[in-house]
């Protein structure tokens, strides 16, 4: 088939969540089907040389916009589209890709993630409508947003946040209705997130296609150079950190758990690694305990070496990549329950749950002073990940949706 993929930023390198998943699907479609993509580049982006050109047929990019935050916040009280629906969308980006596709017409048309919905609207209003259109949701957005809201809402601090999320879990929900009846079929990343779009187009032809890990580039075998230097215990959590789930499961963990573990005196090191801070992380850098890195070349080495990873994540949706990343890197986890949200683990079975900053630390503690109860953790979570979420077992369900059969396919048929 030939399948024309829209991609909010270049997927390469794949270093967080968008550009992971959209790179492992190229690489496996690619294997199959003719692949044409349009992406938009982010500032830095070089698509010349990567491994991408190689996988697609046509590629065609434009520069993401920029929006200023004075034009963000007019927009918030003056449109009744949500934030993610305005972010990308640019009037001559879409020339470019309208010409291509009147120029090459494919025979699916994907859409990946939410901010890419504004292209295929404009492509409908054109006139252009691909034979089968696939709406790939890296998140159930109206989720996501209702989630942080409600987490937001608890904390007096936070009730600026909790505004913004409730304004935008009524706009994202309009707008994501209206974007799952104008395709043929979708793909959630968890069964949370499937309940969440059904409640929005019951019969629209929707199928599992969660997150999963590159097992060849994520081998805990490889010898990887120590990036600490220093002895543990070190602790990391990895991800984009601007992203609000991020930054805010930081905190959490660097002022309620983080000062727990020290009553132990392991000596415990908290790594943030990650690219483009946030401004709100900047008062941990004083912190002698804390080290936040910014952008790495690659999240190998602090995973490899580390004595522990942790997902103190309080807000969220979808399924969580760096979880994992770090089981595939045969690494015991300690995670919220709403950071594996979406995974079927159990407690104790393939990694740690705790949802207190007290029981946090306590599970932390448990698997720091009992190294062998570790290992035996980061052993089954190894052997979890590579039984079930090694991409090439995943892209097959992602191909359900491109036959107008409807077939409908889920991680669960997989297990």
């Amino acid at each position: 088939m030939k399948i024309l993929l829209l991609t909010p930023q270049f997927p390469y390198p794949p270093h967080q969540g968008t550009t992971l998943r959209n790179f492992n699907l190229i690489k496996g479609l690619a294997r199959r089907h003719r692949l044409r993509l349009f992406s938009l580049l982010a500032p830095g982006d070089a698509p010349a040389g990567t491994p991408v050109t190689d996988l697609v047929e046509h590629l065609v990019t434009a520069e993401q916009p920029r929006r200023s935050m004075a034009r963000r916040l007019r927009d918030l009280v003056s449109t009744p589209l949500p934030d993610m629906a305005l972010r990308l969308w640019d009037p001559r980006n879409f020339d470019t890709l309208l010409e291509h596709c009147r120029a090459h017409p494919p025979d699916v048309l994907q859409i990946e993630a939410i901010e890419m919905a504004p292209y295929l609207f404009g492509l409908l209003a054109a006139g252009v409508r691909p034979p089968r259109i696939v709406y790939d949701a890296h998140n159930a957005e109206t989720l996501l947003q209702r989630r942080a809201f409600l987490a937001d809402v608890r904390r007096p601090r936070r009730w600026v946040g909790a505004v913004y999320s409730a304004i935008q879990t009524l706009k994202l929900r309009r707008y994501e209705r209206r974007l799952l009846r104008s395709v043929d079929a979708a793909a959630a990343v968890s069964e949370a997130d499937a309940a969440e779009l059904r409640s929005m187009a019951p019969d629209l032809p929707l199928a599992i296609v969660p997150n999963g890990v590159d097992l060849s580039a994520y081998d805990p075998r490889h010898p990887y150079p120590n990036p600490y230097g220093r002895s543990g215990p070190n602790l990391v959590f990895t991800g984009k950190m601007d992203f609000r789930p991020n930054v805010d499961a930081a905190l959490w963990f660097a002022d309620r758990v983080l000062p727990l573990l020290h009553a132990s005196n392991l000596g415990p090191h908290f790594w943030i690694v990650g690219k483009s801070p946030h401004p709100r992380l900047r008062r941990l850098r004083n912190r002698p305990d804390i080290t936040i890195t910014g952008a790495v070349p690659d999240i190998q080495p602090y995973l490899a070496h580390a004595d522990l990873f942790v997902a103190p994540l309080l807000a969220g949706g979808g399924t969580r990549l760096k979880i994992l990343e770090a089981m595939a890197m045969q690494k015991p986890v300690v995670s919220t329950r709403l950071g594996a949200d979406g995974f079927p683990v159990q407690d104790g079975v393939q990694l740690a749950l705790a949802d207190t900053p007290a029981r946090f630390a306590a599970r932390c503690l448990e698997l720091l002073q009992h190294p062998e109860r570790a290992a035996e953790l980061a052993r089954r979570g190894h052997a979890f990940v590579t039984a079930h979420y090694g991409w090439e077992k995943i892209i097959p369900g992602l191909e359900t949706l491109y036959s107008s059969n409807d077939t409908l396919t889920g991680a669960s048929d997989r297990r």
